[in-house]
């Protein structure tokens, strides 16, 4: 198989400083997410319900406010929003290495930074995904979505690394400050964009909530979208419940440090990193269906989490981890694309807003599941439940017209 770095958006300006903004901040998002729960393991004691429940709080946005988030990223010019949403995160980020420096750092604290940052990135995911499509040609959609898994592959790879070290060498809260500086660095990039966003065609209906049930109509009338959804949200539900339990698994049972654990995911996107290179040449060399099925049991590789108890931990980790990077991007490029390609313009806003509420929508109910079996099944049995679950997912594409796809389709879908 051979990779291709060759492609058009290499030439396409506007693309490439949406792509470097996306890589800044992506990179530094990696701090915040081994600081923020080592904050609360390490220094603040909690428990696996307080796991659960702050992991609950990061996402709970998307199911109560992703709906009507859509209608606005429809209504409203998309780069605003998330120039907005990036300087809000930079704010409330911020705010954990001040409370580290004054004393008053506590889990109520990190609730609330919980609820904040993820109610701006509802705003900023929305708009994101619903953005690219207005930046470049619905012909590049693949190879645009490759390079912003790309991004992400890379900031995974070299940020984990920068965020385990950067832990044990300023301490968990006060390394957050290095993520609010990268979404300060995403919204200039988003500012000196050329190209002008179309205003968004006005809408018929002037009710809002109509608006939001179109959305709703666009995913769950479609038998590709609708199955997508489902099995996203599967997967997603799984992972959430084998996440939320898993630091507590490495820092608590294995007894490893913050920079270990870095190193360990780090080594483990590497996987990520390789599956969004391939990601195109897949779903030409098996089939566009057949790609996303295979790459939606990606979590495969965490079902060997366990064995680390008596084997190298660090091995073990970073071979479930690469398993489950490399087939999860696999999935998420092929059907975001397809997703976006399908979809009328006017309601790309909607439509992704419907499908992260779903799919997002299971992440905080099994964060919180997570965090209420692991204190009463215990720390294993919730992450070999937890991988299981994901894997199942694949069920929801096998008997779905996605499976009949060879490639990308060229029309949309009636609306």
């Amino acid at each position: 198989m051979k990779l291709q770095l060759e492609g058009r958006l290499w030439h396409h300006q506007d693309f490439l400083r949406f792509w470097f903004g996306d890589t800044v901040s992506q990179f530094t998002a990696q701090v915040t997410g081994l600081a923020l729960p080592t904050v609360a393991i390490l220094l603040l004691g909690a428990s696996p319900f307080e796991m659960g429940i702050l992991g609950t709080l990061q996402l709970l946005a998307f199911p109560t406010l992703g709906l009507f988030v859509g209608v606005w990223a429809d209504r409203y010019r998309r780069r605003p929003i998330m120039i907005i949403a990036n300087l809000g995160r930079m704010a409330i980020l911020g705010s954990i290495p001040i409370a580290s420096t004054t004393g008053l750092l506590s889990m109520n604290l990190l609730y609330v930074v919980a609820v904040i940052t993820g109610v701006c990135t509802v705003f900023f995911d929305v708009s994101y995904q619903s953005y690219l499509p207005v930046l470049i040609d619905k012909a590049d959609l693949v190879e645009g979505n490759s390079k912003l898994q790309l991004s992400a592959s890379v900031g995974q790879v070299g940020g984990q690394a920068l965020a385990g070290f950067l832990v044990d060498l300023v301490g968990a809260a006060r390394a957050i400050a290095v993520d609010a500086g990268g979404f300060l660095t995403s919204a200039l990039a988003l500012l000196s964009i050329k190209k002008q966003e179309p205003k968004p065609q006005s809408t018929t209906d002037p009710n809002f909530f109509n608006e939001m049930k179109d959305g709703a109509r666009v995913v769950l009338g479609s038998r590709i979208l609708r199955n997508i959804a489902g099995c996203t949200a599967t997967s997603n539900l799984g992972s959430s419940i084998f996440f939320v339990v898993f630091l507590i698994f490495a820092y608590r049972d294995l007894h490893l440090s913050p920079s270990l654990m870095g190193v360990i995911f780090s080594i483990g996107s590497a996987g990520v990193l390789f599956g969004a290179w391939v990601a195109g040449p897949t779903s030409k060399k098996l089939g566009l269906g057949r790609s996303i099925a295979l790459s939606s049991m990606g979590n495969i590789g965490l079902l060997i989490v366990p064995l680390a108890l008596y084997f190298s931990p660090i091995v073990i980790l970073a071979v479930g981890q690469v398993v489950a990077g490399a087939l999860t991007a696999i999935y998420n490029i092929n059907q975001v694309s397809l997703r976006q390609a399908i979809t009328p313009d006017r309601l790309q806003g909607r439509m992704n807003a419907t499908m992260r509420t779903i799919v997002w929508g299971t992440i905080p109910l099994g964060s919180f599941l997570g965090g209420v079996l692991g204190g009463s099944i215990g720390i294993i049995s919730t992450i070999i439940l937890g991988a299981v679950i994901s894997i199942l997912a694949v069920l929801w594409i096998l008997p779905s017209p996605v499976m009949g796809l060879d490639s990308i389709p060229e029309q949309t879908q009636a609306s």
